[in-house]
């Protein structure tokens, strides 16, 4: 009696088709006899949360047979398929790459579930050079924001993470073996040559050095906030980015949140009339061993949560404040755990009140002469928001729902799209935007500094 195949399936977009997608193609091929690929449509990418798809339908799937490991392609387009599927084709084995671990443990009841490892250090230098780039890029820092960036490259086309840094060998080996992805403690340079662009998740203190040696090298940069702690700084670094022609952003999420982009919108079109008061409020009570709750040099509540503060203000009142005001409430050895930074333009005031180990509401609130925008906490995660106007019974609601938990991918597609050069215009967070915000985190770092003379 002839012996059942083995039938096994896989599903992807499989866009801008590299190294990695055939090495999965092959190791799923490995598990059984007949293997399946289900190539995900456009508009259900979409729905799932994948950005800036490149390559159409019938080229994704093209890529896919000429590899010759595919016995079968069909189309996914919809929620619950994957069930649909297996029953309807009678699959032994279903299987996804590792970043996917735990996600599709649910199907166990009807196949074998197998999660295959990821290639580490692959190199797709021939795909990459026939096509459009495949960029790859390095993590320089391995704590507790790299992982989330790492599953959030998964849902932007034309990205690959295959290499980080951490001068910590325990944080760097932890994240190899747990990420699959080939982690460098040392031979800083040796790194930067084998990535395209690189994402500094490193400590605060370490961000502008790194920056500046990666563009010197011609790499496009991503970095944290804050980028720097000056603005001769941030003046210097974006102009060598300018004179090496690659991209550096600075990255504060929300800016490149939809939700965000549509508040700034109805904030300018006139609903609410001519703006006058924006009140920023970012709090979080910290665990009691975390950097924004311990180190009185390079984080505390201004440094971790000012930048989103300040993001609105900059952003509808411009760059040209007549004055600012720092004050904050110090706690032990001289960290800030709540700072107040008060603006003051020609015609309007506003408040960027960042707090950590100090709660408060949380809210965003534009005022105008017609009414007012209120974006409940966690406004600088725009999901929603309101605009309310003297009659308390009109409130005009506006949804802005994103995908993902905490909008990382969107700065990621955002920054796709300036190095691919097809982002247009250059305004969500613009260099003199960041640059500007850059001026006010040196006022607030020297006041710091004069203060801690108290401490030490």
């Amino acid at each position: 009696m002839a012996r059942k195949k083995k039938k096994v399936i896989t599903y992807g977009s499989f866009d801008l088709f590299h190294e990695g997608h055939y090495q999965l193609l092959k190791r799923a091929k490995d598990l059984g006899d007949y293997l399946i690929v289900g190539v995900t449509t456009e508009h259900y990418d979409r729905l799932r949360g994948k950005l800036n798809l490149v390559d159409s339908i019938r080229t994704r799937m093209d890529n896919v047979w000429n590899t010759g490991f595919a016995d079968e392609i069909i189309v996914e387009d919809h929620e619950g398929q994957k069930v649909e599927d297996i029953q309807h084709y009678g699959i032994d084995i279903f299987t996804l790459g590792s970043d996917w671990v735990g996600r599709f443990d649910y199907l166990k009841q009807y196949c074998e579930v197998v999660y295959l490892p990821r290639t580490v250090g692959i190199s797709s230098s021939e795909l990459r050079d026939a096509r459009q780039k495949i960029v790859r890029l390095g993590i320089i820092g391995t704590g507790r924001i790299a992982p989330r960036f790492l599953k959030e490259t998964s849902y932007v086309s034309g990205i690959e993470v295959t290499s980080a840094y951490n001068p910590e060998r325990d944080s760097a080996e932890a994240f190899e073996k747990e990420y699959q992805v080939k982690t460098w403690t040392d031979g800083f340079d040796r790194f930067l040559s084998e990535t395209d662009a690189v994402y500094v998740a490193s400590p605060n203190e370490t961000h502008s050095e790194y920056v500046r040696k990666a563009l010197n090298a011609g790499k496009h940069v991503l970095c944290e906030k804050p980028m720097t702690f000056t603005y001769s700084e941030a003046m210097e670094l974006y102009d060598l980015a300018s004179n090496k022609g690659v991209t550096l952003m600075e990255g504060i999420r929300t800016a490149y949140l939809p939700g965000f982009q549509q508040l700034l919108s109805v904030a300018k079109d006139g609903t609410i009339g001519k703006i006058c008061d924006i009140d920023a409020c970012f709090t979080r009570i910290g665990s009691p061993g975390s950097r924004e709750m311990t180190d009185a040099r390079y984080s505390g509540a201004f440094l971790e949560y000012g930048s989103y503060t300040m993001l609105p203000i900059i952003k509808l009142f411009g760059k040209e404040y007549e004055e600012v005001q720092i004050e904050s409430v110090y706690g032990k050895d001289g960290i800030d755990i709540l700072t107040k930074v008060q603006f003051r333009y020609k015609d309007g005031m506003a408040t960027a009140k960042a707090g950590a180990g100090v709660k408060s509401e949380g809210e965003l609130i534009v005022s105008g002469t017609k009414g007012y925008i209120i974006a409940k906490s966690p406004w600088w995660l725009t999901r929603s928001f309101d605009v309310r106007y003297e009659d308390p019974n009109i409130v005009e609601h506006h949804e802005a729902n994103f995908s993902g938990e905490d909008g990382l991918r969107y700065e990621i597609a955002e920054f796709m799209s300036k190095v691919n050069g097809t982002g247009g215009n250059d305004y969500k967070l613009t260099a003199g935007e960041s640059i500007a915000m850059a001026d006010v985190v040196e006022k607030f770092m020297i006041k710091r500094r004069d203060l801690r003379r108290t401490f030490d």
